[in-house]
């Protein structure tokens, strides 16, 4: 295995070697947020539309807010799995999230199921 040249801090604090990239972190302005958000999401993973979407493989830190009851934040790491052209952006599958962030998840979809199942 080839190693790491990243800063030490990421790969010894947490005995990771993969870098990340992070997407959709709190936006700091409205152009941020008409580059890069998430729609679809699923229990397994989320699409992020994004103008450059980062290529297939790429590990990301998740950070993403979903409208509920309140405004809740979804965290976790994830990694691309396919980038798309129509609409541009890219498929990320959920490789960590906290109990907490999956709950929110299952909330949320169980609650649009429901809606759903009335209209």
């Amino acid at each position: 295995m080839a190693d790491d040249q990243g800063s030490p801090e990421s790969s010894e604090k947490t005995g990771r070697r993969d870098e990340r990239v992070t997407i959709n972190k709190e936006f700091e302005s409205y152009d941020a947020f008409i580059n890069e958000y998430v729609t679809n999401i699923s229990r397994t993973g989320v699409f992020v539309r994004s103008k450059t979407p980062l290529a297939v493989g790429t590990k990301v830190n998740l950070r993403f807010t979903v409208i509920m009851d309140d405004i809740e934040t979804i965290e976790g790491v994830g990694e691309v799995v396919r980038v798309h052209d129509d609409p541009q952006g890219m498929g990320v599958v959920f490789t960590e999230l906290s109990s907490y962030s999956q709950g929110l998840i299952d909330k949320l979809l169980t609650s649009q199921g429901h809606r759903a199942s009335k209209d």
